[in-house]
This record gives structure tokens, sequence and C-alpha cells, in this order.
């Protein structure tokens, strides 16, 4: 037992240096929605936007807002990469194929879609890791009805959420340079104009 707790220390240890030591998206690997391994690398050049989601949330549809941006920047080397999440509220069921059908089916979704995963906890991907200590939490405008209604909620459960980088809830987005530098984060009351305004100045 004593062996197997050393293992699994190391290994976290291991994981910890991997995502300390990384300089950029590039240097993290993930699956896509077929369950094959997809080196970030291969965006290089490319403006991103990663985004967790959710098929069942208040937020969903952003997911039109979100193609609506792919259709009329991918031209210029966008593209969204999209990573379904049933962390909060549990509003991602089913298999990643079911996913895509239903987003391919209600929004015409284009983008790629990848394996779902955890983005908060034991067992968050590194990708998120990285992410989240590049850019944490900056709070949710109270001035606007949902994020007051974000921030009610989330303080709520815990009165110090605010203090802390966690992914907050789905549709969280991260905007990446073409150097695979993180940029900015958007929360998810965050105004689509605002982050379009964000892309449109890296598309030129």
């Amino acid at each position: 037992m004593k062996t197997f707790k050393r293992l699994i220390f190391c290994l976290m240890a291991m994981f910890s240096v991997t995502t300390l030591s990384a300089q950029s998206i590039y240097d993290f690997t993930v699956k896509d929605d077929a369950g094959n391994d997809v080196s970030l690398a291969a965006y290089k050049g490319k403006v991103l936007l990663i985004v967790n989601t959710a098929t069942r949330c208040g937020f969903t549809p952003q997911y039109k807002e979100l193609e609506s941006l792919y259709e009329k920047y991918a031209k210029d080397g966008f593209e969204i990469l999209d990573f379904p999440c049933n962390q909060f509220g549990e509003q991602a069921p089913g298999t990643i194929k079911e996913i895509r059908q239903f987003c391919t089916a209600k929004f015409n979704v284009q983008f790629p879609q990848f394996d779902k995963i955890e983005v908060n906890g034991a067992n968050e991907h590194p990708l998120y890791t990285f992410l989240k200590a590049q850019k944490g939490f900056s709070g949710f405008d109270t001035n606007d009805q949902r994020g007051k209604f974000m921030d009610e909620m989330l303080r709520k459960r815990d009165a110090d959420y605010d203090q802390k980088s966690d992914i907050k809830w789905n549709f969280t987005k991260f905007l990446i340079s073409r150097d695979g530098q993180v940029l900015k984060r958007y929360e998810p009351t965050a105004k689509m104009e605002d982050l379009e305004a964000d892309l449109r100045a890296l598309s030129k």
C-alpha cells in the first residue's frame, strides 16, 4: 500500500512539474472526439478560443454565437477548441458522440470538439491547470443581470469563491495568441461583442 501511495504521489508530482514547465499551450496533448491524441502544437500560428461547454445549460445558446464567430474569422486563422465538461450542474451528460450530434443538429457547429474533460479538481486536465495559472478569475460584472445572478449563486456556496482561479461555470473562454500565449479570460457572462472586438484586433 505504501509503495502504491508513493507511486501516486510521484505521478501527481510529474503532472505538476509538466504543467509548471509548460511555456505555451503547444506543450499539451488532448484527445479529440474519436479518442485520438492531438498535440495542440498543430494549431501553431492560429488565434484560438478555448472553451468548456455544456449542452443543457442556460448559456448553451452561446454555441450559436460561437459558430457565427468561427464562420466569420476562420479564414483569418481562427479556431475554437471546444471541451465539453459535466462538472457544473451535470449539464453536459451523454457521450462525446451524442454531444457532437446535438451541437451539429441544433447549432450547425463546425469547429473542433474534443473529448469530455474535467477543468477543476484532482482530475482536471493539465491544459486547464495551465490556463487557470495564466489567467485567474477577475470577477463578474455585477451591473449585468446575469453577472449578478452568477455572483450571488456562487457566493452562497463559497463566500470566497472570487479569490480562486478555478473555472466557475460552463462557457468560460480563453483567448490564445498566434504564438500560444494566454491573452485573456472571459467568464460566461461576458459580452460576445467584447470578445469579438479583441478577436478582430488579433485577426488584422
